[in-house]
């Protein structure tokens, strides 16, 4: 049985263009956000990926990307369940901002703990450990059976709730987790085994 899990940051938005706070807002892919999810999406097609359900979340960037991926597939229609537990991360009073202008306001120290640290949250916002608290009970009722059943899914979401997943997947550490970095438009394959353990994981970049 194939136990085929991918998952998908969104393509870059206007306001990741832009250097902005994006969290729980709301824009759209750039021309250049939609070129990375139709590309992402034709990589995955041609090592013959093919899925029998997506998951996106309650934001447009993931929703687009996961619909321009599906196209490119040649499964437009499929079955997508749609979710706010998948967020980004709630960047709170953070959110619109110059992600420059909020260093020079607080200092790059203090930015880098909201953006990067487990437990620190912005003003008004969510931490990392917070969108784990929502991500991995949505993965482990909505997510996990359906890969254990056999069915092939299909995840686009935002750099955060990946992160959140793929500390548990991957066994990190909340200090690894810290660092790690998702590019915008990249598919992440990973198979599991019987008892939910990764067997293999592929960044399909080229």
């Amino acid at each position: 049985m194939e136990r085929l899990l991918v998952l998908a940051r969104h393509g870059q938005s206007d306001w990741n263009k832009k250097n902005l706070f994006t969290g729980w807002k709301d824009p759209d892919l750039t021309e250049l956000g939609i070129e990375e999810a139709q590309i992402g999406g034709r990589r995955l097609k041609e090592r013959g990926y093919a899925f029998d359900v997506a998951v996106t979340s309650a934001l447009v960037r993931a929703q687009h990307t996961c619909r321009i991926m599906l196209q490119e597939l040649g499964q437009e229609g499929l079955e997508t369940i749609v979710d706010a537990a998948i967020n980004e991360r709630d960047y709170g009073d953070l959110s619109g901002l110059d992600k420059d202008e909020a260093r020079a306001k607080w200092g790059e120290e203090q930015v880098f703990l909201w953006r990067r640290s487990y437990a620190t949250r912005p003003p008004g916002g969510e931490s990392l450990q917070d969108t784990v608290a929502r991500v991995l009970p949505f993965y482990i009722r909505e997510i996990l059976p359906r890969v254990m059943q056999g069915q092939r899914v299909l995840v686009a979401a935002h750099g955060n709730s990946l992160r959140a997943l793929m500390m548990v997947l991957d066994g990190m550490t909340t200090d690894e987790v810290a660092t790690l970095e998702l590019a915008t438009g990249i598919p992440f394959v990973y198979r599991l085994a019987e008892d939910t353990r990764v067997l293999s994981k592929e960044i399909v970049n080229t």
